[in-house]
């Protein structure tokens, strides 16, 4: 007997989801008017010696919504700051920065970096000595590399600074979030901050070199004008016609991904799964999560703190059901995914709700076969 009301239970909510998705399906018409207000959620890795000094002038910025202090650059798994403060790991401290290109651009950010770190010094920050303490751009994609070299040209060629520009441009690899007590320590302890800023010298220089001009104004153009362009769709990840979709999708996968519908929690393929691998667009292929990212969120579908590909991630706002919520969808696709919260885990806080029926997983010893061996390597590295 008691079986039988188990299986009872699980029919009766899977009931409940579809009547659900078929709502949620129905209402999706003239959501798109709402798109070119949509945020366009980013990150941005920069090192600029102590950490503690790095947050303050990136939080109080419009359109960044959260910045971590960590470790980056070096080879050694999850670091901690005893460690990484021998400078034996390679690891520098440095800033991971969640923002909006919509409301700001990462130009802004760049100019914020200028005015806020010594970047003719390569061997380290202020009072602070060692290669821990290096300044660093670490890009994510070819755009930031671009958007910084020119920056940094830009400068060099200002003669703001007597000596030469010695801050590396660097690919972005594996951050790891600080111990929590480092997290927004100015806020945290504001005196023992306080003491230190004024003993590091480093707002003594910043005025020297910047004088009026130290506060920068944010330009509030979006990331397509500093770029002079649109960013470019890889076109190997291409939406099929609406008649192969209805093909080559079941009904679920259909009305998840073109009709915004959500699939029934716990009951779908990827809630539970623990293997190895990435998650692309069950529509385009593209690629969007790793299992490196998901975590168990309680919820009855797959979780992630962040995505594979920033750029192939898009929000929107979405007020269906009288909720204001942010919707998660595929740059190339246009694929409804699901929703974006900020209740997940370090080190971004952030947790992407995503329906199993918009994703096909690809296990990491599959990953050559199918043509996305460059992330495959991140996989060889836990062996």
């Amino acid at each position: 007997m008691k079986n039988n009301y188990i299986h009872f239970f699980i029919i009766l909510i899977a009931l409940i989801a579809v009547l659900f998705t078929t709502i949620n399906g129905s209402s999706d018409s003239g959501k798109n008017s709402k798109s070119s207000s949509m945020p366009d959620l980013r990150q941005a890795t920069f090192a600029g010696g102590c950490f503690w000094c790095m947050e303050p002038p990136f939080e109080k910025l419009p359109g960044v919504l959260k910045v971590i202090s960590g470790y980056t650059g070096g080879k050694k798994e999850n670091p901690h700051y005893k460690e990484v403060a021998t400078g034996s790991t390679d690891h520098v401290e440095a800033i991971e920065i969640h923002y909006d290109s919509s409301t700001i651009s990462y130009n802004d950010l760049l100019e914020v970096l200028w005015r806020n770190i010594d970047p003719t010094d390569g061997s380290g920050q202020f009072v602070d000595r060692g290669k821990q303490y290096r300044p660093a751009i670490f890009y994510h994609d070819k755009d930031q590399k671009n958007l910084a070299e020119k920056s940094r040209n830009k400068l060099e060629k200002s003669k703001r600074f007597k000596n030469k520009i010695e801050i590396k441009i660097i690919k972005a690899t594996t951050f790891y979030a600080a111990e929590e007590y480092h997290q927004d320590f100015y806020k945290k302890n504001t005196v023992r901050y306080k003491i230190y800023r004024v003993g590091s010298g480093r707002d003594q220089f910043l005025k020297k070199y910047w004088g009026e001009k130290l506060e920068y104004k944010v330009t509030k153009s979006s990331e397509k004008n500093n770029t002079g362009r649109e960013r470019p769709l890889n076109t190997k990840f291409i939406k099929p016609p609406k008649n192969e979709l209805k093909k080559q999708l079941t009904f679920l996968q259909y009305r998840v991904t073109q009709k915004n519908g959500t699939e029934p929690p716990y009951i779908n393929d990827y809630w539970n799964n623990k293997k190895q691998g990435i998650y692309v667009d069950i529509v385009s292929g593209e690629p969007l999560f790793s299992s490196q990212d998901k975590f168990k969120s309680g919820t009855g579908w797959p979780s992630f703190t962040k995505p594979l590909i920033p750029k192939n991630i898009i929000t929107k706002t979405d007020d269906s059901f009288n909720m204001t919520r942010i919707e998660v969808k595929s740059r190339n696709a246009n694929s409804h995914l699901g929703h974006l919260f900020n209740d997940g885990p370090n080190p971004t806080g952030l947790r992407y709700c995503i329906n199993s029926a918009s994703l096909r997983f690809i296990p990491k010893d599959k990953l050559a076969d199918e043509g996305y061996e460059k992330f495959a390597p991140a996989f060889n590295k836990n062996k």
